[in-house]
């Protein structure tokens, strides 16, 4: 069992004033699974990005792109734009942000590149990457990218060239996420850059659509891709694995933010950083909903009390570890993988970056029920 090193977080992150605000300390061990070998202790501040990672359980530094890091998949990759872990949890398709690159990874095996995807590194690259709800029987792959003209869904089926499903999306600096609801429909949260964008604008909305791209029927307006709408700059878009509330990272000039989505103009926000530690890929297992922090280099943990509410102490894993934290996806295990953008930020913190690896999640603790 995998026990995280916490560091308890007073002041950097707030509930919005309507929010429950029953606060207790509450460390937690991991959970049952069985997962990588214990993390060593450690009592890193928070906010310090590029810090040189830990010797590894191992008990020796990565050296090239040999990492005896147990909890490490992959390395020597460039900065991971994009990750979702393959239905036999074993191993994950990583989207490489600046070169559009995507490649299956697995524990003790090569990389094994499965396409690459033109992309404009200076409008965003890839910064989004889904399995088709139905991958079991056809195998597609859903990515959202920058072109030189425009933002867009495109998919994926082996090598051949990818076929476009949603374009015209307004170029954005930060890029656009990707994720599937519980129904199966593709969700595309875009960025907007200037002044707020028109009811219309594809521009800073969450889109909801199907897998070739069309409108969801149940949608707020009939006809539009438009689901919900008020978004800057999204880094993450993840579903809950319990009662499947969908939850999008989000980055402003004053804050960062986790949205729980609910169809319409965007309200105060589940949770808010004014510290602004870079949030960006996020994993909602039950009874929590972790958040990867780029800045901060650390993964943050809020424990749900239901659906859209939080309870208890909340926790900053890893901190210092791994470097700058990107996307992050849950596996049908249970364990969370995550990716890392240390060369995009100033350069890599170990020999072996950039790096996938797979964590033991903490316990939930609150638990939610169904909504």
């Amino acid at each position: 069992m995998l026990a995280f090193v916490v560091s308890l977080v007073a002041g950097c992150a707030s509930f919005p004033d309507s929010g429950p605000r029953d606060w207790r300390e509450k460390p937690e061990d991991g959970g049952p699974l069985a997962a990588p070998p214990r993390i060593p202790e450690q009592t890193p501040e928070r906010g310090e990005p590029g810090r040189p990672q830990p010797v590894p359980p191992g008990g020796a530094a990565p050296s090239g792109c040999v990492d005896p890091d147990p909890q490490v998949v992959a390395t020597c990759l460039e900065p991971v734009g994009a990750l979702v872990v393959l239905p036999d949890g074993q191993a994950a398709l990583v989207g490489e942000r600046s070169t559009g690159r995507i490649l299956r990874v697995q524990k003790d095996k090569p990389a094994e590149l499965i396409n690459t995807v033109p992309v404009d590194p200076a409008g965003g690259g890839l910064s989004g990457l889904v399995l088709s709800p139905s991958y079991g029987e056809d195998r597609l792959i859903y990515a959202y990218v920058a072109t030189g003209g425009d933002h867009r869904v495109v998919r994926i089926a082996g090598g051949d060239p990818p076929t476009p499903v949603l374009t015209g999306i307004p170029r954005a600096a930060g890029g656009g996420a990707l994720g599937v609801d519980k129904d199966g429909f593709l969700l595309v949260a875009t960025g907007a850059d200037g002044p707020t964008p028109a009811p219309t604008s594809l521009a800073g909305k969450l889109l909801r659509v199907d897998t070739f791209g069309r409108p969801a029927r149940d949608n707020p307006i009939p006809g539009s891709p438009v689901y919900a709408s008020g978004l800057r700059s999204p880094g993450g878009i993840c579903t809950s694995a319990d009662n499947g509330t969908v939850w999008v990272t989000d980055r402003t000039p004053e804050r960062d933010l986790l949205h729980r989505i609910i169809p319409g103009p965007l309200g105060p926000a589940a949770w808010t950083w004014p510290d602004r530690p870079g949030v960006t890929g996020c994993a909602a297992p039950p009874g929590a909903v972790v958040v990867g922090e780029r800045n901060a280099s650390a993964l943050y943990l809020l424990r749900s009390s239901g659906p859209g509410t939080f309870t208890g102490t909340p926790q900053t894993l890893l901190a210092g570890v791994y470097g700058r934290l990107g996307p992050a996806a849950l596996a049908s295990d249970g364990l969370i993988w995550l990716g890392t953008v240390n060369k995009g930020g100033g350069g890599p913190v170990a020999g072996s970056d950039d790096r996938v690896i797979r964590i033991q999640p903490p316990s939930g603790g609150g638990g939610s029920g169904p909504e």
